[in-house]
């Protein structure tokens, strides 16, 4: 039985046992399984560092102006926290897409890289926070080997450990190996930029001011839009706005509130020019989009 094989009856066993409900957030940290049973609209999320694996179907993903396609023996990796929409586009009853999503421990990925005899080189600065790669059988054995964990828990927190290290030498020694590499040291101002971006994620609600970004980057304000730019498809101002838009969704959703109150909420001046905004990237103002969520 091949590797890939092994994953998919390990995902579609857990979901056996588990119900349902998608996404399953496992008892293991940091490792979520999706199915969908259809093509499905966009989902808007706030992705973080993770390795997406596509068991079986198909799915896109937008970061800003950069759209990711990735099919079954492929994973998107994502190497910085960030707004995104994601799309199933081959689905069906008799064949769901699946999928396993395990979060990427950067302690880690640096204990790893920092054992290795001959660690790989750093990629460029520039490189995009997220890009598609081909699954060779030593991943796809990885992660069949977490999933297949789920059924036996009391092992999780002996055996979980040693498999999510090995996965970490796996990328570091694959052929991406230099853009994980990247992720764990990269140079001082590739650092330097994800810590503004961090800042900005911190700080959705405030008004920011992108030279003061720039500064904490270490980069002239020119040089910080481009380079946050290549590395996450967005300008500073639509990375924040899409942010705020995303976590007023949440909170209209999880807390009642209203489109006027949660436009202050997440830093609008102004609730017209927030349900414009909200119209733009969801789809529809958010009394009508709210209401149509909560009744699926």
């Amino acid at each position: 039985m091949s590797t890939l094989s092994m994953l998919h009856d390990a995902v579609v066993a857990a979901f056996a046992a588990h119900g349902n409900g998608s996404p399953y957030f496992t008892a293991i940290d940091g490792l979520a399984l999706l199915r969908s049973f259809s093509e499905r609209h966009p989902n808007h999320l706030i992705h973080r560092p993770a390795l997406c694996i596509v068991v079986q179907g198909a799915k896109w993903t937008t970061f800003g102006e950069r759209r990711l396609h990735y099919r079954t023996s492929q994973a998107m990796v994502v190497s910085v926290e960030m707004p995104g929409a994601s799309q199933v586009v081959h689905g069906a009853p008799d064949a769901p897409y699946l999928s396993a999503v395990i979060e990427l421990d950067q302690a880690i990925l640096r204990e790893v890289y920092e054992s290795m005899e001959a660690p790989p080189t750093p990629a460029p600065d520039e490189h995009a926070a997220a890009f598609v790669m081909e699954l060779n059988e030593a991943i796809l054995g990885c992660a069949a080997r977490a999933v297949s964990l789920l059924g036996e828990p009391q092992a999780i927190p002996l055996l979980y450990p040693g498999v999510k290290r090995e996965l970490c030498y796996r990328l570091l020694a694959g052929p991406h190996g230099g853009v994980f590499a990247r992720m764990v040291v990269g140079a001082e101002r590739n650092r330097r930029l994800v810590e503004a971006i961090h800042a900005l994620r911190g700080n959705f609600d405030k008004q920011v001011r992108v030279d003061d970004l720039a500064a904490l980057a270490g980069l002239s304000p020119t040089a910080f839009h481009r380079q946050f730019k290549a590395m996450t498809a967005m300008t500073p101002v639509q990375f924040q706005k899409q942010i705020r838009l995303m976590e007023a969704r949440r909170l209209m959703l999880s807390r009642e509130m209203s489109a006027e109150t949660v436009a202050f909420e997440v830093g609008y001046a102004s609730p017209s020019q927030f349900s414009r905004e909200y119209a733009r990237l969801f789809g529809a103002p958010p009394r009508r989009d709210i209401g149509k969520l909560l009744s699926a």
